[in-house]
């Protein structure tokens, strides 16, 4: 759908240059999602992966963000394979909706209520990433850490629209959770892609 380099504005990698490849196509159906126009799977040209790959190294930053949409929906091996060779670090932003896919350097896992993440990838994951909509969703964050692996790093974010309301409870939830920790989408305060 897109791409662009820029810094990774949210989670545990925030403020580190990244390219960031958005892939179209999303089933999840996320009612706040901030790129339903990547929904649609065939309203996106397709790229050569050999493009992409130069696209990417056109630039001194060598960490690759693969998200989307739903980038899972794809078969992410033969693009993940030539990045690697390009000496890029491959990382993902996923709901864990369909089965990984791809070699990884960074997995995040950011579910949604629409369409269950699969138990296996959130084994995987090396970040669980819980947007906060609403406060049901604490009880709902902790469902889903209790299936990450033990040195997952927990992430609680206010949805953008609902942060004034939210994020007095996430900072509450985090000082009473310490095991948890605050995400911002700092590249929304930055003003930058």
């Amino acid at each position: 759908m897109e791409q662009f380099y820029t810094i990774q504005g949210e989670g545990y990698n925030t403020g580190r240059a990244a390219y960031f490849i958005r892939l179209g196509g999303c089933d999840v159906g996320c009612v706040w999602c901030d790129v339903k126009e990547s929904w649609p799977m065939d309203a996106h040209p397709r790229q050569a992966i050999p493009r992409l790959v130069a696209a990417v190294t056109e630039h001194p930053g060598r960490n690759v963000v693969i998200t989307g949409g739903e980038p899972l929906m794809h078969n992410l091996g033969p693009l993940t394979a030539a990045l690697h060779e390009a000496g890029c670090q491959n990382w993902i932003e996923t709901s864990g909706a369909y089965p990984l896919s791809g070699s990884w350097d960074w997995i995040c896992v950011s579910p949604k209520k629409f369409k269950a993440p699969l138990p296996e990838v959130l084994a995987a994951a090396h970040e669980l990433k819980i947007i906060v909509f609403n406060k049901s969703d604490f009880a709902w964050a902790e469902q889903h850490a209790a299936m990450v692996g033990p040195t997952c790093r927990l992430y609680l974010q206010p949805e953008w629209s609902k942060s004034a309301d939210m994020m007095p409870l996430i900072v509450e939830y985090v000082k009473s959770n310490p095991q948890w920790q605050v995400s911002l989408q700092t590249h929304k305060f930055l003003d930058i892609p």
